[in-house]
C-alpha cells in the first residue's frame, strides 16, 4: 500500500490544540499509556520521546485505552513475575518477561513523526503502513480503520484529538511490535 510521508503528513486542516498530547492523555484518563511513558521515562531517561511528547515536536501518538492496557497485562499476567508485579508494577513485570526495554520498544510502536489526521492514517482504498517511531517498524491500517500490527490489531475510534505537539488517535487495543501469540 502507500507508504506515509511523515514529512508531507502534515495536516493544515487540523488546528493544533492549546494542551500537550501528555496534558490531553491525562485529562481524557489515558493513565496507564502515560504511566508507560513514566516508566519509560525511568528506564531510559535520554530517550528522545519522553521529551518529544511533552514539548513542542509535532507526534501522532496512537493511544490504547486504559481498557485496552489492561485486557493485555491479564492477557500475560500469568506468566508475569509476581512478586515484580506487585513491588513494581506490570511495566517493570513485562520488560522482566519479555527483555529489558520492551515497554519502550511498545510505547515507540505507538508513535509517528509529524502531524497525522485520521485521512492521512487511513487510507481510501489499499492498506496504508505507518512507520513508526520504534526503528524499522511499521503497522498497517486499512480502508475501515483497522491497525494490523505484528503481533495484534485495533481500530481507531476515535480519530484526530489534536494536541499543540501533535495529534492522538485513540485506539481499543495494544500494538505489540512482536508476535506473543496471544
Amino acid at each position: 500500500g502507500d507508504v506515509f510521508s511523515p514529512a508531507t503528513g502534515i495536516d493544515a486542516e487540523i488546528k493544533p490544540g492549546s494542551d500537550t498530547i501528555a496534558e490531553i492523555a491525562e485529562a481524557e484518563g489515558f493513565t496507564l499509556m502515560l504511566a508507560a511513558v513514566g516508566y519509560k521515562s525511568e528506564t531510559n531517561p535520554g530517550s528522545g520521546l519522553n521529551a518529544g511528547l511533552l514539548n513542542d515536536d509535532q507526534y501522532t501518538v496512537f493511544a490504547p485505552t486504559d481498557a485496552a492496557i489492561a485486557a493485555l497485562v491479564s492477557a500475560v499476567a500469568d506468566l508475569l513475575d509476581p512478586e515484580i508485579l506487585e513491588n513494581d508494577g506490570p511495566f517493570a513485570a513485562i520488560d522482566a518477561l519479555l527483555g529489558e526495554g520492551t515497554i519502550e520498544n511498545v510505547v515507540s510502536y505507538h508513535v509517528t513523526e509529524g502531524r497525522s489526521a485520521a485521512k492521512s492514517v487511513v487510507p481510501a482504498k489499499k492498506d496504508r503502513k505507518i512507520n513508526t517511531l520504534l526503528e524499522g517498524a511499521s503497522f498497517t491500517v486499512n480502508n475501515g480503520g483497522v491497525i494490523t500490527a505484528v503481533g495484534s490489531s485495533a481500530t481507531i475510534a476515535p480519530a484526530d484529538i489534536s494536541a499543540s505537539n501533535g495529534i492522538i488517535h485513540v485506539i481499543d487495543a495494544v500494538l505489540l511490535p512482536i508476535d506473543l501469540g496471544l
